[in-house]
């Protein structure tokens, strides 16, 4: 994993570039990586974008719009609550992979001001807050950084529900791409990200550091030329530069 040096203040230019280079944010850096350990094995990472332009829903992503439909959403700069940190408790004790244990700690770690220029997409069932999505904000790009929502509403598929309307929210404003981060081959977990439209997905090809439709022949394809970039005995060959 390599990580940049960062500015008092991340423009949002600047942010369109890391982004555009395969670059994400982590806490208050930028980091990008190739490789991801699970239990003992290594997998690659391949870095997403939709363009938004070229989103089109289809059956299943209008029926999940149709049933949270009853729910209020609203937008606004983020700021750090006890009602988030509760959501996020309560989301944090219903999953079964590692995550950071507050969502100070996965934004801040410590930090007193916010580098990046943030947003929290909020959704309510009434008054009670039942999901929230936080997001970065560039000139011609959103990145979207983490998602969470109360365990009891898991059959609306919260999560993939927050991502559909942080790219309409993308769109409203004019952006060009909505970042969700990377997925992994060959470790399913992370396909989810692919659900808001397959047909407007690009995938970041770390050589030519060009983006390209995704396809599954083609997040293979890369896959073996990384791992065969890769020295076997080379300590450092989990970074990358």
């Amino acid at each position: 994993m390599a990580a940049i040096p960062y500015s008092p203040v991340i423009r949002g230019d600047a942010l369109d570039f890391y982004l555009s280079q395969g670059y994400y944010r982590m806490q208050q850096d930028l980091f990008t990586c190739r490789f991801l350990p699970i239990d003992d094995a290594l997998y690659t990472v391949h870095w997403l974008r939709f363009a938004l332009a070229e989103v089109h829903y289809g059956s299943a992503q209008r029926r999940l719009l149709r049933l949270n439909a009853p729910f209020s959403v609203t937008v606004q700069p983020f700021q750090l609550t006890a009602e988030l940190e509760n959501l996020y408790a309560l989301y944090r004790g219903s999953i079964t992979f590692d995550a950071p244990p507050t969502v100070e700690s996965f934004l801040l770690a410590g930090a007193t001001h916010n580098l990046f220029t943030t947003a929290v997409m909020e959704v309510r069932d009434g008054d009670q807050l039942i999901a929230a999505g936080i997001f970065d904000v560039g000139v011609s790009s959103l990145a979207g950084i983490m998602n969470f929502y109360h365990p009891a509403y898991h059959k609306h598929s919260l999560g993939k529900y927050l991502m559909l309307l942080k790219m309409e929210h993308a769109q409203r404003h004019q952006k060009a791409y909505y970042y969700p981060g990377y997925m992994v081959h060959n470790y399913p977990k992370f396909d989810y990200k692919l659900f808001p439209c397959p047909a407007a997905t690009e995938v970041f090809d770390c050589f030519s550091r060009q983006w390209v439709p995704f396809s599954w022949d083609v997040v293979t394809q890369q896959s073996v030329e990384i791992l065969a970039d890769l020295p076997a005995a080379d300590p450092d060959a989990y970074l990358t530069d």
